[in-house]
């Protein structure tokens, strides 16, 4: 199967599978090639395409296929996450849980906190309606 990018007189572009370039011209030619958005058969085209380049070494199309040339690296993305929360909560250690309730019923201003709570209080909290979420965070000279 072949896809193409196609494209109506009016500029709305689609997708089509075709078995090969014979049969794309076939149904072009017959009007069996409508926009799915405004049903135009009259005038659809094939727009370029980027070409994929599949080498022995391995693939090399990323850039071309307009994959981003970086992997993916979890271990990154969840350091960098990990330390903006670090960055943009404040610590109150132990006092979490009361500090949790002194936000939520207006008795402190809001802001976000971070600290430690145990297993029962993270529940009470979340019976009262406070939204906790808990989250494993190593010392930040711990994230490698």
């Amino acid at each position: 199967m072949i896809v193409y990018d196609l494209v109506c007189v009016l500029g709305h572009r689609f997708e089509g599978w075709f078995p090969g370039a014979k049969a794309f011209a076939s149904q072009k030619e017959k009007g069996l090639i409508s926009c799915p958005v405004c049903g135009d058969s009259s005038n659809i085209e094939r727009l370029p395409s980027t070409p994929h380049i599949n080498t022995k070494t391995g693939d090399k199309a990323g850039a071309a296929s307009g994959l981003p040339e970086k992997p993916f690296r979890p271990a990154e993305v969840l350091k960098a996450a990990l330390s903006r929360i670090l960055d943009q909560c404040e610590d109150v250690g132990k006092r979490f849980p009361e500090e949790a309730r002194r936000i939520h019923y207006g008795e402190a201003p809001p802001r976000n906190i971070r600290g430690t709570a145990q297993r029962e209080e993270a529940e009470a909290l979340a019976e009262e309606g406070i939204p906790v979420v808990q989250i494993p965070i190593p010392s930040p000279g711990d994230l490698h």
